[in-house]
């Protein structure tokens, strides 16, 4: 059995970058507004009226049921509670032979492609 390391648990149980990349977001997102209600020890009613949602919603929440949340929700009650979510994005790497092969054929002469 070969041993396979991850960046995150997200990277182990995500079949795909576009899914890996929304749980992430979405599970920094649901701690952040756990922490508001922990750090303020608010009753889940009161989390309810701070976030604009109902107490089950809280209740999920607070039980980290992640696949009940969508980003949207998630960033909607961040704002209603006076938070400022943002979006953060990070450009991939390119790795040094790649960027060879662009400036190469960039800079290759234009063959075959006289008028005539």
């Amino acid at each position: 059995m070969k041993n396979t390391h991850y960046t995150s648990v997200w990277d182990a149980i995500t079949d795909t970058p576009q899914e890996t990349a929304s749980m992430k977001a979405r599970s920094k997102l649901m701690m952040e507004l756990s922490e508001i209600i922990h750090s303020r020890k608010l009753r889940q009613k009161d989390a309810a009226d701070l976030f604009g949602v109902t107490q089950p919603r809280i209740s999920d929440l607070t039980r980290g049921k992640i696949h009940l949340f969508s980003l949207d929700m998630l960033m909607d009650m961040a704002s209603t509670a006076g938070m400022d979510p943002e979006v953060s994005i990070s450009k991939p790497r390119i790795k040094r032979a790649v960027v060879r092969k662009i400036a190469v054929s960039r800079n290759a002469p234009a063959v075959g492609l006289g008028v005539g």
